[in-house]
C-alpha cells in the first residue's frame, strides 16, 4: 500500500525539478552576462553555469534540479533565485517546493492605499477604522476615525500612530490609563520594526522619538515584544467623558504589510 506522504513529496520534487529546468532553459547566456560560444547545444544555461553564478556546488545544484531529497539553505535558494531572475511570485513558489514554506518577505513601508481597502474603510461608517503600513504611518481612514483621532488636523509627516501617541499630547492626553496602554503599543510596534531593522525611514522614526519623548526612550530600551495590539481602550470624548472601545487589527495586504485597525464602542 502506497504512503500518501511519500507520494506527495515525490510529486513536489518532480514539480521542483521541472520548474528549475524550465526556468534555466528560458535564459540565454547573454541574459546573465556570459558569452554565447559556438558549440552550445544545451538550450538556455547549463547547470554548471547556474551553479557558478549562484556560488553553489554544481553537484548540489544538479541534485536539487533532479528533485533529490536534499536540504538546502535559504541563502542557497536566494542565490539560485537571483541567477534565474525569478520574480517575487516565482521565488515564493521555489521556496514552497523546496522548503514547504514561503520565504521571509522583506519589510517595506508601503504608502499607497489599495482602492478596495479604501472602499472597505468607507463602508465602515460607524466604526472608527484606519490603515497602517509597516512603519505605522496612517495611510487611510474613515470619517468615524477622523472624529476620534483628528488625522486631518496634522501634517502628513505626523500622521504616524507612534508619533501621535508619544510626541503629540493632543491624542495621548485623551487616552485613559496611558501608562498601561503605552507599553503594549510600543511592544507591538517592535515586532514590526524587526521586519525592517535597516529601513532608513523606520530607523529615523525611532531616532526622532527617542529624542522627543523620554517615555518612548524608556519603553524602547526595555525591548518588550508583543503580538498584535488589541483589547479595550478608553478615550476622553469632549462633552461625553470617557468612552470605551474594543479594538483589534486585521491584515488587509500581507505582502505590503498593510493592517486595518478597527474600533467598536462598547
Amino acid at each position: 500500500m502506497s504512503d500518501p506522504l511519500n507520494n506527495r513529496l515525490d510529486r513536489t520534487r518532480s514539480e521542483l525539478a521541472d520548474f528549475l529546468r524550465r526556468r534555466r532553459e528560458s535564459l540565454t547566456p547573454l541574459d546573465v552576462g556570459l558569452p554565447v560560444g559556438k558549440r552550445r547545444r544545451t538550450p538556455g544555461l547549463r547547470r554548471e553555469e547556474v551553479a557558478a553564478l549562484a556560488g553553489v556546488g554544481v553537484t548540489w545544484y544538479t541534485w536539487l534540479e533532479q528533485g533529490r531529497a536534499i536540504k538546502v539553505s535559504t541563502a542557497f535558494l536566494d542565490n539560485v533565485s537571483r541567477v534565474l531572475k525569478l520574480d517575487e511570485i516565482e521565488r515564493r513558489h521555489l521556496f514552497l517546493l523546496a522548503h514547504q514554506r514561503p520565504p521571509a518577505m522583506a519589510g517595506q513601508a508601503w504608502c499607497a492605499l489599495p482602492p478596495l481597502v479604501r472602499r472597505l474603510l468607507d463602508d465602515l461608517t460607524r466604526r472608527p477604522s484606519y490603515v497602517l503600513n509597516l512603519r505605522w504611518d496612517v495611510i487611510g481612514w474613515n470619517e468615524a476615525a477622523e472624529h476620534l483621532f483628528g488625522f486631518e488636523q496634522r501634517d502628513a509627516a505626523e500622521r504616524n500612530m507612534l508619533w501621535m501617541l508619544f510626541a503629540d499630547d493632543r491624542l495621548s492626553s485623551r487616552i485613559v490609563e496611558w501608562s498601561v496602554q503605552a507599553p503594549q503599543v510600543l511592544a507591538s510596534f517592535r515586532r514590526d520594526f524587526a521586519q525592517a531593522p535597516e529601513d532608513d525611514s523606520m530607523v529615523a522614526l525611532v531616532d526622532a522619538l527617542e529624542r522627543m519623548s523620554p517615555s518612548f526612550r524608556h519603553l524602547w530600551n526595555r525591548h518588550d515584544v508583543h503580538g498584535r495590539c488589541e483589547g479595550r481602550r478608553s478615550f476622553m470624548i469632549e462633552g461625553q467623558g470617557p468612552v470605551a472601545f474594543d479594538h483589534s487589527s486585521f491584515i488587509v495586504d500581507e505582502e505590503k504589510h498593510l493592517r486595518l485597525v478597527f474600533y467598536a464602542a462598547v
